[in-house]
């Protein structure tokens, strides 16, 4: 019941990121194409634009990057992993690296707090459009909230694997 609730908790969230994710690509590029339309071809300078484009690139970075961590297609260095055949031991691997990896995001959702929360008390914006660069840094937050959540996710993941593989011998 539990894991029902939660897959399709995941499958909710995977589709929001996904469609962010997909609006902001669609924004970066289109955005783009406009800026060298309006300066190449009819020699408009649109003041601001690169910093609405630098805007929605910084949510789509952080966005993949989520979606990477949810869909365990981020980059990772397997060479032990490779070398280790027992499958409770491949758990054991698993559960540690998941572990390292939650504690580092931990660190990482410290230091984008931190970072949004001084650029709420000393607000600042970009020079042309005036955007507030705590929009920006949300995206960092998030990314760091969220990469720590499927970090967790793959310890506890690995951790009942553990578990599961103890009740069958």
């Amino acid at each position: 019941m539990i894991g029902r609730l939660f897959s399709g908790l995941d499958n909710r969230v995977g589709w929001l990121l996904e469609a962010a994710a997909f609006l902001a690509s669609m924004l970066v590029v289109g955005l783009m194409l406009f800026l060298v339309l309006a300066r190449y071809v009819f020699g408009w300078s649109v003041v601001g634009l690169l910093e609405l484009i630098m805007l929605f690139g910084m949510w789509l970075y952080m966005l993949g990057g989520l979606i990477a961590s949810r869909r365990n297609e981020h980059l990772v260095v397997d060479f032990v992993e490779l070398q280790i055949t027992d499958q409770r031991f491949k758990l054991m691997h698993k559960a540690l690296i998941s572990l390292i990896t939650f504690v580092i995001c931990l660190f990482f959702v410290v230091l984008a707090y931190r970072m949004l929360a001084w650029g709420m008390r000393r607000p600042q914006s970009t020079p042309g459009m005036g955007i507030p660069l705590w929009l920006p840094q949300a995206s960092i937050m998030l990314a760091a909230v969220g990469c720590s959540c499927y970090a967790l996710r793959d310890f506890i993941c690995a951790l009942s694997g553990i578990k599961r593989l103890k009740g069958e011998h």
